[in-house]
């Protein structure tokens, strides 16, 4: 992983608590599953129907059978099962997911996610990121803070298409971790050395700060 995806994943990793049933969406949040402590008893779930995602197979070993909703190769850990994909999004429908890690392109102030399609690219369909909006219990969306032209993620309002509006509940990234409250979006912490100044700067939205305001060290 790149220094700079790592950080974000290790942050979000800190999001997932023992007993849990946790999807991890496409992209970075795939990343996620070879970082969770061994002593945790958490069950990941793919909408493409497995439920029991191991860490990626060590090379030479995969099963292409075995793949996530990326299409990635995977493992499973001892118990897990699979299903079809109506199995799958009945489990997310029904609201049996306790948390959804996705990967974002845009997050607005106000907790809406842009994250399945940039129009005019080829998109091969919306995946189950508008379902699991709408079905898991909390949604954490994890993403770089500016794009690849240094332009803000966070906005003010999404300029992409809408995955859900007000489904975010905490966004992690490379600068901040934020939520999303009745009073709006809240500066919960700042990473790795970075200041409030620092995150104002390269964030379009507004937002307030936490009067319990973390400032994390040089690494999470």
């Amino acid at each position: 992983m790149k220094d700079v995806r790592r950080l974000i994943v290790k942050r979000a990793v800190q999001e997932i608590k023992d007993g849990m049933n946790v999807n991890l969406g496409i992209g970075m949040p795939t990343l996620i599953a070879g970082e969770i402590p061994s002593q945790f008893n958490v069950l990941l779930q793919s909408e493409n129907g497995l439920l029991g995602i191991g860490p990626y197979p060590v090379a030479g070993t995969e099963d292409a059978d075995n793949i996530n909703a990326g299409k990635e190769t995977v493992t499973a850990v001892c118990g897990a099962s699979y299903f079809d994909s109506a199995e799958s999004f009945a489990m997310i429908r029904g609201g049996h997911i306790d948390l959804a890690i996705l990967g974002g392109m845009e997050v607005s102030e106000h907790g809406d996610l842009a994250n399945w399609m940039i129009p005019g690219k080829m998109v091969k369909g919306m995946g189950g990121a508008m379902d699991l909006v709408s079905g898991a219990k909390r949604i954490v969306v994890i993403m770089e803070h500016v794009n690849k032209h240094g332009e803000s993620k966070i906005k003010r309002q999404c300029t992409l298409p809408l995955t859900g509006c007000r489904v975010v509940h905490r966004l992690i990234t490379d600068l901040a971790v934020f939520d999303f409250t009745d009073e709006g979006m809240v500066l919960v912490e700042t990473l790795h050395g970075i200041s409030v100044e620092d995150v104002k700067r390269q964030t379009e939205a507004s937002f307030i700060l936490s009067k319990e305001l973390i400032h994390m060290g040089p690494s999470v």
